[in-house]
């Protein structure tokens, strides 16, 4: 199971349409990885005459790909900055 470790940086918006604040900016920066290993259950792929073998996650849906195969995201930290928090009066 490959993990990616992800810090979130997001900049609230404030208006009179949504006091509370809604982001308008998310970006998002890798910090780790984690690797899975090579696939455990690869698919053999025929067109015509021709076979070839590819890892299962570039074929299969996330619910049946091997363990290795599988992406799990794990946010680290979620930072929130509101510019000029009292323009919106």
């Amino acid at each position: 199971m490959t993990i990616y470790i992800v810090d979130i940086q997001q900049t609230v918006h404030i208006c009179p349409a949504h006091p509370d604040g809604h982001p308008y900016d998310i970006r998002r920066t890798i910090v780790d990885v984690i690797p899975g290993g090579p696939c455990r259950a690869p698919v053999i792929i025929r067109c015509g005459t021709q076979t070839v073998q590819v890892p299962c996650r570039q074929h299969e849906p996330a619910k049946r790909q091997c363990g290795a195969c599988r992406v799990i995201i794990t946010e680290r930290s979620i930072t929130t900055r509101t510019p000029n928090p009292g323009a919106a009066a």
